[in-house]
């Protein structure tokens, strides 16, 4: 068998045991780190379990970190809903007090173009009560005027009637005068 060495392999922990070794491998007792029995056969954990356990209970204490965000996640998200529907609630009931606020000017539009209606209609009846009456006064003038031109005719011919006969008596004394002219001569 050849052996081929390349340098030593040995470790520091290994010379520690080596050198504490006494027969088959058990290592010396040492009085002053003398334990008891149940010390010794006590499981030490290693550095691997450790950790493990170092991480489990850090993970324990993320899961109840990620546990309370949850429910604070789901708070916040249930507060979200609840200001979303009073948001929504405030918005209807504004638009619905616009739509009253329109539906009463609009009220109050047609109100005051009624009255104005309602104000010319009494205007247009007074006018026309008041042409109605214009018109059956100027019926009663007309009648007056052709009663008065009746009689203005009838004045007119007695005063020609009478200046007929005036003329007619004239025309007598004239003829009597020619007469008693023509007589003289």
């Amino acid at each position: 068998m050849k052996r081929l060495a390349v340098g030593s392999i040995i470790t520091p922990g290994y010379h520690k045991w080596w050198v504490k070794r006494i027969n088959d491998n058990t290592p010396k007792l040492n009085q002053e780190d003398s334990q008891s029995i149940e010390e010794h056969l006590r499981v030490i954990p290693s550095k691997l379990e450790i950790i493990r356990q170092d991480f489990e209970r850090k993970n324990t204490d993320l899961e109840k970190k990620i546990e309370q965000i949850e429910v604070e996640k789901t708070s916040l998200r249930l507060d979200i809903d609840v200001q979303k529907l009073e948001t929504e609630k405030l918005r209807e009931e504004k638009n619905k007090a616009e739509e009253e606020l329109e539906i009463r000017e609009e009220n109050d539009k047609v109100d005051r173009w009624e009255q104005k209606f309602q104000e010319m209609q009494r205007r247009n009846e007074a006018l026309e009560k008041s042409l109605s009456e214009s018109q059956k006064e100027n019926g009663e003038l007309k009648n007056m005027v052709i009663v008065l031109e009746g009689s203005l005719r009838q004045y007119q011919s007695r005063n020609s009637a009478i200046e007929f006969k005036a003329s007619l008596s004239k025309i007598e004394e004239m003829k009597k005068r020619i007469k008693e002219l023509k007589t003289a001569l």
